[in-house]
């Protein structure tokens, strides 16, 4: 760990912020590699084959957007009417083997600055995942979509409401973003944007990814930042 890592996250956990603001999907919960398969299981239903990492590509986007990047790229337009069956298949899987992402659960017991999360996802699916894996309660209903905002990640939105949620100054916020949009649009809300790559979507350039978006510092385990820090 650098003096440089030290510090941005020793200011976290020991209350110099206004508030510590968490992506949901690959940061709290281990849910992209499950998510990527619902959305090939349900283009497949409807014979429309999508090759392996394209959904990938959308990590961070609403669904919305992940569903026209993957039309751009396959030629495949999932139709309207067909878009509905994603959160019943997604749903499915999460709940056969959604797990925590490794080390959160004790980081959200140590942490004493108020926190919140800030999704693309939708509040439905935000409210299951932190449900099945036992880390709801860590947030007390502040659980923020990308669906209450007119632009999703990577602009500034989402993360700008909920700071004026808490009445929070941007330049006190700390985000913590597993997918390049993310940190993106942690950087144009003007936060302290640190990224995490243990998730199981992680690959080879992720770290290098985060950092070139703004990302002040990169953690590829929460053991190592409970081990270090807390």
């Amino acid at each position: 760990m650098t003096e440089q890592e030290f510090k941005v996250l020793d200011s976290v956990t020991n209350n110099n912020w206004d508030l510590v603001i968490f992506d949901c999907d690959g940061v709290l919960v281990d849910s992209e590699p499950l998510a990527a398969l619902a959305f090939h299981n349900v283009y497949a239903r409807h014979n429309m084959p999508i090759p392996d990492g394209t959904v990938a590509k959308g990590v961070g986007m609403k669904q919305a957007d992940i569903i026209r990047l993957i039309g751009d790229l396959t030629g495949h337009y999932l139709p309207d009417a067909a878009q509905d069956d994603i959160w019943p298949e997604t749903h499915r899987v999460f709940s056969e083997a959604l797990q925590p992402c490794d080390g959160i659960a004790g980081v959200l017991e140590r942490l004493k600055t108020r926190s919140c999360v800030a999704s693309s996802s939708s509040p439905q699916r935000i409210a299951f995942s932190l449900e099945k894996t036992g880390l709801i309660n860590g947030f007390d209903g502040a659980l923020y979509s990308s669906t209450m905002v007119k632009r999703g990640k990577p602009a500034p939105d989402l993360f700008l409401f909920a700071a004026e949620k808490f009445g929070a100054d941007p330049a006190r916020c700390v985000v913590f973003e597993d997918s390049p949009f993310g940190v993106e649009g942690a950087v144009a809300a003007g936060m302290t944007a640190i990224g995490y790559t243990g998730g199981g979507h992680t690959y080879a350039g992720h770290t290098e990814k985060l950092l070139e978006k703004g990302a002040k510092a990169v953690y590829s385990s929460w053991k190592e930042i409970e081990n270090n820090i807390l």
